[in-house]
């Protein structure tokens, strides 16, 4: 069942699993992928910054800086490939202030509800967006 279950809203996979999933999705669509995770906003921010010079896209689950954070919207917008927001859970099922983020305005695609299995498919997404040349 992917990791979600009744027990919580993110299910019960833990982080090395997911990354591993992730790790081996970027590896069948030929996309080498940097799996990182920070609770601190100015190291997302670098993290970002940083992408725009070596990424040619960026997968993104911001948590709770989706629904707070311009700067993490403001870096993002900096980003030239594509950029595909992730979120485990349902974010539109959830409380109302969820469901509307600022870093959706700087995806170009955006994907909750299914817990891991949203990333593996965003990467899959991602490797298709590349391949056509297209940008955020």
């Amino acid at each position: 069942m992917y990791g979600l279950d009744a027990r919580g809203t993110y299910g019960t996979e833990s982080f090395p699993a997911i990354e591993a999933r992730c790790l081996a999705a970027a590896e069948r669509h030929g996309l080498e992928l940097e799996f990182r995770q920070t609770n601190d906003e100015g190291q997302l921010i670098d993290w970002i910054q940083e992408a725009r010079e070596r990424a040619d896209g960026l997968l993104i689950n911001a948590a709770g800086l989706s629904y707070t954070s311009i700067a993490v919207l403001d870096a993002l917008l900096m980003i030239e490939g594509p950029v595909i927001e992730v979120h485990m859970s349902n974010i539109h099922r959830r409380e109302a202030f969820r469901h509307k983020t600022f870093t959706s305005k700087a995806a170009t695609a955006s994907i909750c509800g299914l817990g891991p299995l949203g990333y593996e498919l965003a990467i899959g997404a991602m490797a298709d967006l590349i391949a056509a040349g297209v940008s955020r």
